[in-house]
């Protein structure tokens, strides 16, 4: 597997550990989007996409957060959830919809995408940048799919 194109939208909110959205090609062939580059305590890391775990209302069906004691939507008491943990018992509130599943297909993607982080942050610090601007592809009239360039003067 080969990481063939990244592309970075840098978050700018000082005060966030979200430093930016990222998407990633693989093999010139797929794509995951909404991986994130997080501040942590020794530096930046990647985190993939994940979605909140949720419980159902029992009456209305309703998705509420794990921690929820009554449904948003119906107001019925919700049960007691049992929160998962991970592997070092921390509770889990998000599980990942895309992931590595071994150490070296998690750094060939880690390291990618802090590099190309890197690169965009040095972007940003000459004169005239323009932030890139990360879309859902468009299909155009043939089936084929086509992502949006940098552009200076798209005026988004």
């Amino acid at each position: 597997m080969e990481v063939t194109e990244v592309k970075v939208k840098l978050v700018d909110i000082k005060s966030e550990r979200l430093k930016a959205f990222c998407t990633i090609t693989l093999d010139g062939e797929f794509v995951i989007r909404d991986i994130k580059v997080i501040e942590g305590g020794t530096g930046p890391f990647v985190a993939m996409p994940s979605r909140k775990l949720a419980v159902k209302c029992p009456r209305c069906s309703t998705k509420n957060h794990l921690r929820a004691k009554f449904c948003n939507e119906c107001g019925t008491k919700l049960p007691e959830s049992k929160i998962p943990k991970d592997n070092a018992g921390r509770i889990k509130l998000h599980a990942d919809i895309a992931h590595p599943i071994n150490p070296d297909s998690r750094e060939r993607i880690q390291s990618a995408v802090l590099k190309a982080y890197d690169e965009e942050v040095e972007r940003s610090k000459t004169p005239g940048y323009v932030p890139m601007h990360i879309e859902d592809f468009e299909e155009d009239e043939f089936g084929e799919h086509h992502s949006h360039e940098r552009s200076n003067n798209s005026g988004r």
